[in-house]
């Protein structure tokens, strides 16, 4: 009996991890509010993105940094919203309020504008994390009071959350 397995190019899991992005990265913000975006981050980014995210606001005094048409599905979704509810208006306002969008460089920096570095609690080091089809950008100390934080989860949440992603 012969066993078949299918060949997975390179180009293959290139397409499965596109705006896909894992990992945690040590950097350093520099006094134009310039960051680095790790390379393994800039290498699943799109072409379609052509080399540009949307920065805002994250919860729990964080940056989130999405890829463009990431943020484009989530601008669709914000449109569904009717503007007649005030929970809907309040939602949309806190989430592009703000957003701004910036292009990496030749060096692969982007521009944190001053509101969200004073909002993250930025000064100099910082934690650039990959959580799924975003980034993260955190102040080290900020991060680490709420991992600990986190530990309070009770173990039944944990595990409805893992048997709703097969994990």
């Amino acid at each position: 009996m012969w066993v078949i397995f299918p060949i997975i190019t390179g180009e293959m899991v290139k397409k499965t991890t596109q705006n896909s992005f894992f990992g945690q990265y040590s950097y350093s913000i520099d006094t134009k509010g310039r960051v680095n975006i790790p390379a393994k981050f800039r290498q699943v980014l799109s072409n379609d993105n052509d080399k540009t995210f949307i920065i805002t606001r994250g919860e729990e005094r964080c940056i989130w940094i999405y890829p463009l048409v990431v943020w484009q599905e989530i601008v669709e979704g914000l449109r569904k919203l009717s503007a007649v509810s005030p929970n809907n208006r309040h939602f949309i306002r806190k989430t592009t309020r703000y957003a701004s969008v910036v292009e990496y460089d030749k060096q692969g920096r982007i521009t944190l504008t001053k509101p969200l570095i004073d909002y993250a609690g930025i000064n100099k080091e910082v934690y650039i994390i990959g959580a799924l089809n975003k980034l993260e950008i955190w102040n080290p100390e900020t991060l680490d009071k709420v991992d600990s934080d986190d530990t309070n989860i009770d173990a039944a949440t944990i595990h409805e959350l893992a048997k709703e992603i097969i994990l």
